[in-house]
């Protein structure tokens, strides 16, 4: 081909590369496996090559000239591409991919809609995390995560995102027993007690939206999951985050306790961490994840 003429040897753009990143023609050649007279004379040929100078050769130093450093960056970005494409190749033969939110987001959005992700990629093992906890995105143990906030974040970058709203909401049941009239003192609510304030709480809901009622929870629940197993019970009124909530509203488990909804400040947000590699898997979890939160 056209291009490999114009290309200098394979194997001393490899070493030069190495003598760069390691600041030595020793330490490189330990790298590579070779002598320190073989790295000289790869570097040397190079030279001769290109028709000038790559190294200001010192007593006990070298300094690349302003042409080497310059070849030096295209060849770290360029081999480390190489790198990345031959590792997404090789993980197509273990394809696993680990999907990271939220205790209430995996069981009550996430786990419905796995079953499509499956049945659309069946050579894809998929291994979910849940914790309310934040997941750290730079550990290396989750692939793609769902994550609620406002970014960006330090730790991931944000492909998609989408907001929710909220609303209270009560089984049908709980409904036909307290009749019509708006939400009062009379109603059971039901709280959901976290540390993590970007959950609302009934005074915060009464508080943004301005209602003039007085809210005394009589049912108190740690986790998002229990609060909303207690509403479909028929035990009271809980706030409904519309994206958690939307499948029992589907199937008439839930139904709204009056008309007022408040939009929730932050986004639900589909992230990959940072320094992430590249993998089939993770890049068809990822596609799958924005289609479906933004659908």
């Amino acid at each position: 081909m056209q291009f490999r003429r114009r290309l200098p040897s394979l194997t001393a753009l490899v070493t030069l590369e190495a003598v760069l990143r390691r600041k030595s023609f020793t330490l490189a050649a330990t790298e590579l496996g070779v002598t320190q007279a073989a790295v000289s004379r790869q570097i040397a040929s190079l030279e001769e090559e290109l028709g000038q100078p790559l190294f200001v050769r010192k007593h006990r130093a070298i300094d690349p000239t302003a042409a080497c450093i310059s070849l030096g960056a295209t060849l770290a970005k360029s081999f480390a591409d190489i790198a990345e494409s031959v590792e997404a190749i090789q993980s197509r033969s273990q394809d696993v991919v680990t999907i990271g939110a939220t205790v209430a987001f995996s069981s009550f959005w996430l786990l419905p809609r796995l079953a499509e992700f499956r049945r659309a990629n069946p050579g894809i093992l998929v291994r979910v995390i849940s914790q309310d906890s934040p997941i750290a995105l730079d550990g290396a143990e989750v692939d793609v995560a769902v994550r609620y906030g406002l970014p960006p974040f330090s730790d991931g970058t944000v492909i998609a995102s989408r907001g929710d709203v909220i609303s209270p909401v009560c089984s049908p049941d709980y409904l036909r027993r307290r009749g019509g009239g708006p939400l009062g003192s009379s109603d059971e609510f039901i709280e959901t007690d976290v540390v993590d304030r970007s959950w609302y709480n009934w005074s915060q809901w009464v508080s943004f939206t301005g209602a003039n009622i007085e809210v005394k929870p009589s049912l108190r629940f740690s986790h998002y999951t229990e609060t909303i197993a207690a509403a479909r019970a028929g035990q009271g009124i809980a706030l409904g985050w519309r994206m958690l909530v939307d499948t029992f509203l589907e199937d008439g488990t839930l139904v709204r306790a009056g008309e007022s909804e408040l939009a929730a400040e932050g986004h639900y947000n589909v992230i990959v961490p940072v320094k992430a590699k590249r993998s089939n898997a993770r890049d068809l979890a990822a596609a799958w994840l924005t289609a479906s939160l933004q659908g």
